[in-house]
């Protein structure tokens, strides 16, 4: 089929009283449109035929979503494609021919669709052009809705769709008998073949058509210094990672190659209520409104930019129908105008992916208002387009050397957990497979021996369930899976619980003093009491650990404010410098270093002791005069308000009778 003649050729020399007239591709797709569009408007289709042919597969997957829903019409659907990935040969819910690329068809553009009430075809070749400046792309050919042309144009299409596909010989035939035929040719009796408002508006769309390409001609100069200034001001912002200059490159380079008395750009999001004027160019005698705050949430050209996410253009300001409805935001806007010599007012977003980052506005002063032409609009769209994507570069690089200072600590983190979980876990490992295979291999051991083995290996192995509880219980406070059961609790109670807990672990050891200054005076806290009592008893802990025997802990309690406890554990060991006071709740941290400590312990017994705290949106922190000077852990849990905040008049006569009957009774034991 290399050598196949041209459909649109075949047609007329069937027809020689037809013209071929030239059209554009924008005017064949808003035909082609049209003619599918009376396929689909039709709710009794009747079974229409409809013969499609693209030039390549690339222009058939951009309108087969169309197709799909014409074949719902009619069992007589037909396309035909040059294939380039998948199209093929397929009787699916249509037909599709996958004719060679050497065919003339893949020049060509043909559409013809034969109805009950009617009937048109378009039957083009692509016609190439040698004219640099023009890339449109232009078509000679037929469009008719004549029914005896679409006819003859069906025939033409048939007959090659057999070539490829002679498998369809029969659906074919009842396509011929059922349109093709003369008898076929006029419409029934009553049935207008010609659609006035189907073609009013394609002559009409035609005819804009034709009018934009002389424009296009007469304007391609300016275009093309349009163009060169969209590349300039491109190159110049993706230079630079820095917004601020990204921004004053824009604004210069638009006021200067537009002529515009003024050109703004400033940094907002889409629930700003003002901004502030960043970056402004001037043309001599233009008053600077750099630095003012701009009014945005009671503005409503820029709530409908942000709701269109579009740009809108305004002519003449005082004509505006949205500024002339009285209320308190217009009359602030018609101040702004006022003060800032406004007569045209463009507003163009920059957007970047739905996210607002950012206005550019551009004002005309005088001495008359402006009409804003389409080619600028059009032009500084793009380079906000370019704007955004280049402040998002540049955000994305402050970002980066972000993530790579949190990928160090990251690292740093991984070498500590590595180090410290292989040497908490390989001591206690060892010991207890010394003790192990001591009692395994002396049956002759003295029973006093076997039990001191027996401790030792128990003691160990608690000390690896410990670490072991630890890590899983960082990591489900950090993955939010904890459930907290917040309820009215004493303070004094889980006090007193987590020092039982300390007591028992260190049994037989040697600790210092812990003085309890929480009473039962102290309000009630809401809090998950198991986790206050985890919390307490690790802080205790702590304290312990950096604690000579000799020394003294304190719990205290303070209420800073009605709402909540301050809660501090003081202890007088060996104190934190001050530059570590926050660095000593990171996971893993060691005071003394992974492989130089004089104290055990895995270094997330703090970090545990922070992520509980935020679960019930308290804080936590500590505080230390340095090395030597003792550590106060201090941390704020909330109180149980009561409902009445006084006590009632019966409470307080109760109140009195029990104070005066004590009084009483001890004066009649002295008598």
């Amino acid at each position: 089929m290399s050598n196949s003649p041209s459909v649109l050729t075949e047609l007329l020399q069937s027809l020689p009283s037809l013209r071929a007239q030239t059209y554009f591709k924008s005017s064949l797709t808003a035909l082609s449109h049209a003619m599918e569009d009376q396929v689909l408007a039709e709710s009794t289709a009747g079974n229409p035929l409809i013969i499609a042919a693209f030039q390549r597969e690339r222009f058939y997957r951009q309108e087969a979503h169309r197709y799909r829903r014409i074949a719902d019409k009619s069992n007589q659907v037909y396309v035909l494609s040059a294939p380039e990935t998948e199209f093929k040969h397929s009787s699916g819910i249509y037909e599709t021919i996958a004719f060679t690329p050497e065919d003339s068809l893949a020049q060509e553009w043909h559409l013809v669709v034969i109805g009950d009430r009617y009937a048109s075809c378009l039957i083009c070749r692509e016609r190439p052009t040698q004219d640099k400046w023009d890339s449109n792309r232009r078509f000679e050919g037929i469009w008719t809705f004549d029914r005896q042309v679409s006819r003859v144009a069906a025939e033409l299409l048939l007959k090659r769709i057999l070539v490829y596909r002679p498998e369809l010989q029969a659906k074919i035939e009842e396509a011929t008998q059922t349109w093709l035929q003369p008898s076929c040719t006029v419409p029934p009796r009553g049935i207008d073949d010609n659609p006035d408002p189907f073609v009013q508006r394609l002559i009409t769309y035609l005819q804009a058509g034709q009018y934009k390409l002389i424009k296009a001609n007469r304007n391609l100069q300016d275009k093309e210094e349009r163009e060169r200034l969209l590349n300039s001001i491109t190159t110049a912002v993706r230079r630079s990672l820095d917004p601020e200059e990204i921004m004053q490159v824009a604004v210069e380079k638009l006021g200067q190659g537009l002529g515009i008395c003024r050109c703004v750009i400033y940094r907002c999001s889409a629930d700003d209520a003002v901004a502030t004027i960043s970056h402004e160019f001037l043309s001599s005698g233009v008053g600077s409104i750099k630095g003012y705050p701009w009014p945005l949430k009671d503005n409503p050209l820029f709530q409908q930019v942000v709701a269109l996410k579009e740009a809108i253009a305004i002519d003449n300001i005082d004509r505006d129908p949205r500024l002339g409805e009285p209320g308190p935001s217009t009359g602030e806007v018609k101040t702004l105008v006022k003060s800032c010599a406004i007569l045209s007012w463009m507003l163009v977003p920059i957007f970047y992916r739905e996210r607002l980052l950012g206005m550019m506005e551009f004002h005309h002063c005088g001495p008359a208002p402006t009409e804003w032409e389409n080619d600028a609009l059009t032009l500084v769209e793009g380079v906000a387009t370019q704007i955004g994507v280049a402040l998002i570069q540049a955000e994305s690089y402050a970002n980066l050397q972000e993530l790579n200072e949190q990928l160090a600590a990251l690292d740093r983190t991984r070498s500590n957990l590595v180090a410290i979980t292989g040497h908490e876990l390989r001591t206690p490992l060892s010991t207890i497979q010394v003790c192990l295979e001591s009692l395994a291999t002396e049956p002759d051991m003295p029973q006093e021996l076997r039990q001191v083995m027996l401790n030792t290996a128990l003691e160990d192995a608690e000390r690896m369930r410990k670490l072991v509880q630890d890590f899983l219980t960082l990591s489900q406070l950090e993955s939010g899976r904890v459930e907290w059961n917040a309820e009215p609790i004493s303070l004094e109670e889980c006090v007193e619980l987590s020092l039982s807990h300390i007591r028992a672990h260190n049994r037989g050891q040697e600790v210092p003093a812990i003085i309890n200054q929480v009473n039962g005076e102290t309000p009630m806290v809401e809090a998950d009491g198991e986790w206050l009592v985890e919390l307490l008893t690790k802080l205790l802990d702590n304290a312990i650990k950096f604690t000579p025997s000799n020394g003294k802990i304190s719990i205290a309690v303070d209420r800073p404010n009605p709402s909540q406890l301050e809660v501090t554990i003081t202890d007088t060991g060996r104190g934190i410098e001050p530059n570590r006071l926050e660095t000593v709740f990171d996971r893993f941290y060691q005071e003394e270093g992974a492989l130089r400590r004089s104290r055990g312990g895995t270094g997330i017994g703090l970090a545990i002791c922070r992520q509980i705290v935020s679960g019930w949106g308290g804080a936590i922190w500590a505080a230390s005069d340095g090395k030597n000077h003792g550590t106060q852990f201090h941390f704020t849990v909330p109180i149980v308000l009561p409902e009445n905040p006084g006590p009632t008049v019966e409470e307080i006569v109760a109140k009195k009778r029990k104070a005066v009957a004590p009084r009483a009774s001890s004066r009649g034991k002295r008598k």
